[in-house]
């Protein structure tokens, strides 16, 4: 009779153990998790204290902008004018995408553009860096013209390609601005196209491609020792015409590259995403 008494008790102690057992802890456990995961995220933002601090975006480009230059360093850098703010773009890897950019900055905000230089930087499959000076009166439009830059970049950078051997890059706007007039002397208000081929035997090949594609007008040729780039190995076409025209020559462009620098180094993918 105990023995029948005690297997019951075991059996109810068992039933009520197992009925509170796993459930609620599961569910808020899977509730908490994807707070974890946020956290972990925030900490790998990248952080800096420095008021002239503006951003950072792709092809490690950082952005700053002063609110009132010194005026010896003004007179060192031998500008044209004297501005009281300056805003401040420099890229590690491309030149192309962060002119363009720039371009559309100086066109959304009231600023000029002082600088554009192409460093050479073997950063980027020894292509080009860039630093890139806007200026400004209001400190408010400095900083804006760097933001919108650093913003317009994952667009500019959408038909870069690039694998172990070299890169190709396409650049084109419907109708250029000022700083596309300061790096590669583009007719303000036309349509500009860009276009980089690394190594530079690829690039020799796709600008007679883009040449004979269409009806477009060519401002400008570079090489490693032609001028027009930092002695990097790459060949840089810039041409100007009809809308319509300048578009179909880099697209033709684009279609030789791609084929002649993945045979070379296997498969060469968008930076992000192509917008031409």
């Amino acid at each position: 009779m105990k023995e029948q008494l005690m297997e019951k008790i075991m059996e109810e102690v068992m039933k009520k153990v197992g009925a509170g057992e796993v459930a609620p802890r599961v569910e808020s456990v899977e509730k908490v998790e994807p707070v974890e995961k946020c956290e972990k995220e925030v900490c790998k933002m990248p952080y800096c204290s420095l008021t002239e601090f503006v951003g950072t975006a792709i092809g490690e480009t950082i952005g700053f902008v002063i609110a009132n230059v010194d005026t010896q360093l003004l007179e060192a850098m031998k500008l044209e004018k004297n501005y009281r703010s300056i805003g401040i773009v420099g890229g590690r890897t491309g030149a192309g995408p962060q002119i363009m950019a720039a371009d559309e900055a100086v066109k959304a905000t009231n600023t000029e553009i002082i600088s554009v230089e192409l460093p050479r930087d073997t950063k980027g499959g020894a292509g080009h860096g860039s630093l890139i000076i806007f200026g400004a009166e209001d400190v408010s439009d400095a900083r804006r013209a760097v933001e919108v830059t650093l913003k317009e970049l994952e667009r500019t950078f959408g038909d870069v390609y690039a694998n172990d051997a070299g890169h190709l890059e396409f650049q084109y706007t419907a109708r250029a601005s000022f700083a596309c007039n300061k790096a590669f002397n583009a007719p303000i208000g036309k349509a500009f196209g860009l276009i980089v081929g690394a190594p530079a035997a690829i690039g020799v090949l796709i600008s007679d491609t883009a040449v004979k594609a269409a009806n477009v007008e060519v401002l400008g040729y570079g090489s490693p020792g032609n001028g027009g780039t930092s002695y990097s190995n790459e060949a840089i076409l810039m041409i100007c015409g009809d809308s319509g025209a300048v578009r179909q020559s880099l697209i033709a462009a684009k279609e030789v590259g791609l084929q002649a620098l993945q045979a070379l180094g296997g498969e060469a993918k968008s930076t992000t995403t192509p917008y031409i």
